[in-house]
C-alpha cells in the first residue's frame, strides 16, 4: 500500500503522520494567499485611511484616555504588530502611555501569567504599559450597557465601557458559532460578564442551524453580541488575517461593522475548502499551539470539520492538550452526565447551569453525526474516554480500525489546520 506523509499542526512542533495515499481526500488547506511584505507599515496606513471612520489620530485627539482590547493566548494575533504603529498614534495624539490600558479580553478564560503578556505583547509593551486581564464572573466590575430584544443583558468590562476612546484588535478566522471571530467578538464574550455570556452562549442560540462556522447571515449568535457591542460602542478596530504559516495576509481598520464585514469577505475568499461528498473520516487537527492546549479549545478542530463527515463517520483529532480539559466547570459538565444525550437534556430543560457548558454542547452536537477519537501525548486515556471520546495511541491506529470498519471505498479527508479551514461539500 502506498503512503503519504502529512504533518498536523500540534503543540508547538507539529505531529507527521502515515496515511493511505488512494484513500485521501486533500489535505484541504486554505488557499495560498502572499503574505504582506511588511505588516507594520500596511498596519500604519490602515490607522491612517480607515473603512467607515476617520483616522485613528484624528478620532484619538482631545480624549481623555483609552482602552485597547487584545485577545488572550488563546489566540494567535500578531499583537506587536497592531500596538507598536497604533500606540505610536495615540502618543503622537497627544495621549501618553499612562493613559492607555491595554485589556486583556479573556473572557472566561483564565486570567493571563506575566509569561503570556509578554508573549502577546512583547517585552517593551507589556512592562511600559498598563496591561491588565478581564474577569468575567466579576459581575461588579461590569456596566449595564442595554438589553437585546431576545432579553440578554449586556454586561460589559466598566474600564472599557468608560474609555475615553475604545478600540478592539483580533484576528479574522472561522469561529464554530459565531460564524467568525474578530469585530464585535473582542467585547462579547471578550469583555462581558458571564451574566451575558450564559444567555449568549444559552442553547436557545447556539441549537440554531446558522449558529455555526461561516455563516453570519441569520446567525443569533452573531446577531446578539453585534448589538451588545453596539450598545458598549467602539471607536475603532484593526483586526488581521493570518496565511497557513500565521503571517499576515491582510489588515482591516475602522468603523467596527464596516471593516469586520470587509474582513470576513476576503476570508471567505481564502478558507472555504471544498470536497465533491462527503467523506467517512476526517483526520485534523486543533491548530496546534495555542489552540490544542486544553481539550475546551480542541473541541474546535472536530466542530469545523462536521460539515464534510457522513452520518455515521469518523473524525480523527490530533490535540496536544498539555494544559488538560479546562476549567473546573467545564470537566463538571463533561463527567456528571452519563452521556451527552442525558446532558443536553438537562440544558434544554433550562434547570440546569454551569459555566462552559456551551462547549460540550458543542460536542454533543459532534457526537450526534460521527465518532470521535482523539491522539493526544497530554492526557491518558482514561482521561479522555471519560469525554464521551474514544482516545487512540496514535492517528495511523485510529485511521486503521476506522478503516476497517467502513471498508475499502472508505475516503479520508485531511485537514491539517483544523478549524482554520471551512471545510464545505460541493452544491
Amino acid at each position: 500500500m502506498k503512503t503519504t506523509q502529512v504533518t498536523l499542526d500540534y503543540g508547538r512542533t507539529g505531529l507527521t503522520v502515515e496515511l493511505p495515499a488512494d484513500r485521501i481526500v486533500g489535505p484541504l488547506a486554505i488557499r495560498d494567499v502572499p503574505p504582506l511584505d511588511n505588516p507594520e507599515r500596511a498596519i500604519a496606513e490602515a490607522l491612517e485611511a480607515p473603512i467607515g471612520t476617520p483616522a485613528l489620530r484624528e478620532l484619538a485627539r482631545g480624549r481623555s484616555d483609552a482602552c485597547i482590547l487584545v485577545c488572550d493566548i488563546t489566540r494567535p494575533v500578531p499583537n506587536r504588530s497592531i500596538l507598536e504603529p497604533m500606540l505610536r498614534v495615540l502618543q503622537e495624539a497627544g495621549l501618553p502611555r499612562e493613559k492607555v490600558l491595554i485589556l486583556v479580553a479573556t473572557g472566561l478564560h483564565r486570567p493571563s501569567t506575566p509569561a503570556e503578556k509578554e508573549e502577546m505583547l512583547g517585552a517593551e509593551i507589556a512592562s511600559n504599559y498598563r496591561v491588565e486581564d478581564h474577569y468575567g464572573t466579576r459581575l461588579e466590575e461590569h456596566t449595564l450597557v442595554g438589553t437585546t430584544d431576545r432579553g440578554i443583558p449586556g454586561w460589559i468590562d466598566t474600564r472599557y465601557v468608560q474609555a475615553g476612546l475604545k478600540i478592539t484588535t483580533g484576528l479574522i478566522e472561522p469561529h464554530l458559532m459565531a460564524g467568525y471571530s474578530g469585530g464585535r467578538k473582542l467585547i462579547c464574550p471578550g469583555v462581558a460578564a458571564l451574566e451575558t455570556v450564559r444567555r449568549w452562549h444559552g442553547p436557545e442560540l447556539l441549537e440554531h442551524p446558522n449558529a455555526d462556522c461561516g455563516i453570519l447571515e441569520g446567525n443569533p449568535v452573531h446577531e446578539e453580541n453585534t448589538k451588545i457591542a453596539r450598545m458598549a460602542g467602539c471607536d475603532f478596530i484593526v483586526n488581521v488575517t493570518l496565511d497557513s504559516h500565521r503571517r499576515v495576509t491582510s489588515v482591516v481598520a475602522g468603523e467596527m461593522e464596516k471593516a469586520f464585514l470587509e474582513g470576513v469577505r476576503f476570508m471567505e475568499g481564502v478558507c472555504r475548502a471544498i470536497v465533491p461528498e462527503p467523506v467517512d473520516v476526517v483526520v485534523t487537527s486543533a491548530a496546534g499551539y495555542p489552540l490544542d492546549t486544553t481539550f475546551y479549545q480542541a473541541i474546535k478542530g472536530l466542530t469545523g470539520c462536521l460539515p464534510i463527515v457522513k452520518k455515521g463517520g469518523t473524525i480523527i483529532l490530533a490535540a496536544s492538550l498539555t494544559e488538560g480539559l479546562g476549567s473546573h466547570e467545564f470537566q463538571s459538565a463533561l463527567h456528571d452526565h452519563p452521556t451527552l444525550d442525558a446532558f443536553m437534556q438537562r440544558i434544554l430543560g433550562k434547570d440546569y447551569f454551569v459555566m462552559d457548558q456551551w462547549q460540550v454542547e458543542e460536542l454533543a452536537k459532534v457526537r450526534r453525526r460521527a465518532t470521535v477519537k482523539i491522539v493526544s501525548d497530554g492526557l491518558p486515556a482514561d482521561v479522555l474516554a471519560a469525554c464521551h471520546v474514544d482516545p487512540a495511541a496514535s492517528v495511523e491506529s485510529a485511521l486503521a480500525e476506522a478503516l476497517a470498519k467502513y471498508g475499502p471505498e472508505a475516503k479520508v479527508a485531511v485537514i491539517p489546520k483544523g478549524p482554520y479551514v471551512l471545510p464545505t461539500v460541493a452544491a
